[in-house]
């Protein structure tokens, strides 16, 4: 596994853009754009840019803009990521299947856009859900089994041993995903999103060999983010149930449910926070999701990171610093 490497020193300012790998692609997010750039089988890139919607005095609010930010990136995301997996197919032989019911039903019902917006709509709840249940609800329940085992365990015991198997599962999740090939170029853009944002931050030029040479860590991380959202959850289990002495596993269940739009909006404000400062405490804060980094990210080619600086030039803003952290 590669070895971490340092932050660098001296940028010019750190940047709000951000972006997302997706199947021989990448989104790129800046203040005033999005564009998502894919890789053609013909090596040609395709690319979609859209202006960002404004958003109400509420979405921007500390803690409930998190929510907000994060429900935004999931839809926005998956939406990419169809557009990809069409996009990086286009053009090799398959054989044609037939549209499941829900694709029918939708196309009878609704215009094409409007259909595609909803099946995005259900493709990002389902992507929640999955999540949710893997890493917060699952770990609940099998405590909730060794309760039945052992009626007398502690309840800060069960919040530890919960926490562990969170824990656990992320780490086992992300090395499983990092085996595979597709994945692992899935991650390889990843790299390259996160070594042309840090040319950009460091004030080089966006060429190849300028981001080639940065590092493929980032502090500003999806990765991070999901392992601080594990991390809070646990905090709160260990504050809120074990004090309350709640036991019944279903409660758990439903509680976790109600605290996690509170869970995201504090990870967001840490995150935010960690993530744009560099002192030695930040450093050492967001130092596991650094490492986390090492399943998610690999070193990219030269393509990948051509894909990576088109994305990342189109969403630049015209006024410099306008998109300053």
């Amino acid at each position: 596994m590669a070895k971490q490497p340092a932050s660098p020193c001296g940028t010019p300012y750190k940047t709000t853009c951000g972006g997302q790998a997706l199947i021989e692609g990448i989104m790129m997010q800046g203040p005033e754009k999005r564009a998502v750039v894919v890789r053609k089988p013909n090596g040609e890139l395709d690319i979609t840019t859209t202006r960002n919607k404004p958003r109400s005095k509420w979405a921007s609010l500390p803690l409930v803009r998190g929510v907000f930010v994060f429900g935004s990136a999931m839809v926005h995301g998956v939406k990419a990521l169809m557009h990809s997996a069409e996009v990086s197919e286009d053009g090799q032989e398959q054989e044609e299947e037939e549209p499941g019911w829900l694709e029918q039903w939708l196309e009878r019902h609704f215009t094409q856009e409007k259909a595609m917006s909803i099946f995005v709509t259900i493709a990002a709840a389902l992507g929640i859900a999955f999540s949710v249940g893997l890493f917060i609800l699952l770990p609940t329940a099998i405590t909730g089994l060794v309760r039945l085992v052992w009626p007398q365990m502690p309840l800060w015991v069960q919040a530890v041993l919960e926490g562990v198997l969170k824990v656990a599962i992320f780490l086992c999740y992300l090395w499983l995903c990092s085996r595979t090939k597709e994945m692992r170029r899935v991650f390889s853009y990843h790299g390259a999103e996160h070594k042309a944002i840090y040319c950009y931050e460091n004030g080089l030029e966006l060429t190849v060999e300028n981001v080639k040479k940065q590092p493929r860590h980032h502090p500003r991380c999806g990765t991070s983010f999901l392992f601080v959202v594990i991390v809070v959850s646990i905090f709160l289990s260990i504050v809120i149930f074990t004090p309350l002495e709640i036991k019944n596993t279903l409660l758990r269940m439903a509680l976790h449910l109600v605290l996690l739009p509170i869970i995201v909006g504090v990870t967001y404000e840490f995150n935010r926070y960690v993530g744009g400062h560099d002192n030695t405490l930040c450093r050492a804060l967001r130092a596991p999701g650094m490492w986390m980094q090492n399943f998610t990210t690999f070193e990219p080619d030269e393509s990948m990171i051509e894909v990576a600086i088109t994305a990342l030039n189109l969403v630049l803003p015209e006024k410099k610093g306008a998109d300053a952290w």
